[in-house]
């Protein structure tokens, strides 16, 4: 069954609401973004969570100290990488802690997404290229540029309950990652994201 993850959590009313509804994964924002929030709220928000749902942080080239602080203090479990980390930074970060690594790829062709493939992180995430943006576009890809991928890999980009059921069909993901398509006016819509937890489990 794939898996969802709820990113860009900033209110304990989000939390409340996913602790409801129950997705596998959901997403604290570090990086620069309208959703970011700060180690601080960040640990608030996680010891209101409930412990089976697996906390995200977002970093956007960060340092690898600062991320392994906060999965040392059990703020994160799983570290997603949206900016311009190297195999190099990937590999300086599994020295040092244990958390799951994702690194983001902002999709430009089906070559693009093979070569990342050999990087040393867990899984992929495959979003949509902006020119000058790391993410959050809130805008879909042509997802016939995904290849044939042994390593696992989150979509991303533009989903929303619309949507979903075809893009899941037609790419078979290993997690579906959703932000702006379970929100209203900027902030999370408990509605939204009961539909489309409701929608993807519903799947056969």
């Amino acid at each position: 069954m794939t898996r969802i993850k709820i990113c860009g959590l900033s209110r304990h009313e989000d939390i409340a609401a996913v602790n409801r509804w129950f997705p596998d994964y959901i997403g604290f924002v570090f990086a620069k973004s309208q959703r970011r929030v700060t180690p601080e709220q960040a640990r608030s928000l996680k010891e209101n969570l409930d412990s089976r749902i697996k906390a995200v942080g977002v970093f956007t080239n960060e340092t690898v100290q600062a991320i392994a602080g906060l999965c040392e203090d059990g703020i994160i479990d799983i570290i997603q990488l949206h900016g311009d980390e190297t195999e190099e930074f990937i590999c300086a970060l599994k020295q040092i802690t244990a958390c799951p690594v994702i690194k983001a790829i902002q999709v430009q062709s089906s070559e693009q997404i093979l070569q990342a493939q050999g990087l040393s992180c867990d899984l992929l995430l495959l979003d949509t290229f902006e020119r000058g943006r790391y993410g959050g576009s809130g805008k879909t890809f042509s997802h016939s540029l995904i290849p044939a991928l042994q390593k696992p890999y989150f979509l991303a980009g533009g989903l929303q309950n619309s949507n979903i059921v075809q893009a899941v069909a037609e790419c078979r993901p290993f997690a579906v990652d959703v932000s702006s398509g379970v929100e209203t006016n900027g902030l999370k819509d408990e509605s939204k994201i009961r539909q489309i937890i409701e929608t993807i489990r519903n799947m056969r």
